[in-house]
C-alpha cells in the first residue's frame, strides 16, 4: 500500500482527471459516489469535483444521500440513537435505486429526482424531476454507500482513523460511531472503493493506493 500527500484541489482534480477517462460509449452518463462519514465532509470533495467538470464542458447534477432517507417510523423504530438502525435502515435504497441510479442506466431516460425525503418536516419534498444529458455525470455524497450493491462507475471513500472520526464527530452524533466501526468491519470501503483518500486531516488527504 502507498500513501501520498495531495493537496484538496489536487484532489478534486485526480477524480476529475478519472471521471474525464471512464469509458461513455454512446454518450452514457456515469454515477459516481463519494463515501464519508459526515466528518469527513465528502459534499464538499463533490462538490470541488462538479466545479472542475462544469469547467471542462460537462452536465453534473449533484444528490445527497441525506435527501433520500426512510420516514421516522422507519429510521427511528428503534430509538433515536440506534447505530445499528442507522446503519442498516436510515438509507432508502429502493428510492435511491428506483429515482436516480436506474433512470441512468445506458438506454434510460435521464430523468432524475434530485430530492426524495425531507428528514425535518418527514415528508416528501416534492421536487422536480430534471434530466441529466448523454455524457452527464451524478455526484452522489452520503455516509455508508458501499457495499450495498449500487451500480457505480467510480467509487470514492473518504477514510478516517476511529480517533479523527470520534474527534471531529459532534457530541449530539457521537451514537453513530458504532455503526460506522461496523461498516469498517463488515464492508471494508477503503478496499471497495476505487479511490481512498486519508481524510484525518482535511487540509492534507493522501490518496491510498493499493498494490
Amino acid at each position: 500500500m502507498q500513501v501520498t500527500p495531495i493537496s484538496p484541489d489536487r484532489l478534486a482534480e485526480l477524480v476529475a482527471d478519472r471521471i474525464d477517462t471512464l469509458p461513455a460509449e454512446g454518450d452514457r452518463r456515469l454515477r459516481v459516489a463519494f463515501d464519508g462519514a459526515p466528518a469527513a465532509r465528502p459534499g464538499e470533495l463533490a462538490d470541488a469535483v462538479e466545479e472542475r467538470l462544469r469547467l471542462r464542458g460537462r452536465p453534473v447534477l449533484r444528490v445527497s444521500a441525506a435527501d433520500f432517507l426512510r420516514p421516522a417510523s422507519v429510521r427511528l423504530e428503534y430509538g433515536r440513537h440506534d447505530a445499528d438502525a442507522f446503519h442498516d435502515l436510515w438509507l432508502d435504497e429502493g428510492a435511491l435505486l428506483r429515482e436516480v441510479l436506474d433512470p441512468l442506466e445506458p438506454g434510460s431516460s435521464g430523468r432524475v429526482l434530485p430530492t426524495f425525503w425531507d428528514p425535518a418536516t418527514d415528508r416528501a419534498t416534492r421536487a422536480r424531476y430534471v434530466e441529466l444529458p448523454p455524457r452527464g455525470v451524478l455526484l452522489l455524497d452520503g455516509p455508508l454507500l458501499l457495499g450495498r450493491w449500487l451500480p457505480l462507475e467510480l467509487t470514492v471513500h473518504l477514510a478516517l482513523s476511529p480517533a479523527a472520526l470520534a474527534r471531529r464527530t459532534p457530541e449530539e452524533e457521537r451514537w453513530t460511531l458504532p455503526a460506522f466501526a461496523r461498516y469498517e468491519t463488515e464492508t471494508a470501503p477503503g478496499e471497495l472503493a476505487d479511490l481512498t483518500v486519508r481524510s484525518d486531516d482535511l487540509r492534507h488527504p493522501a490518496l491510498v493506493e493499493h498494490s
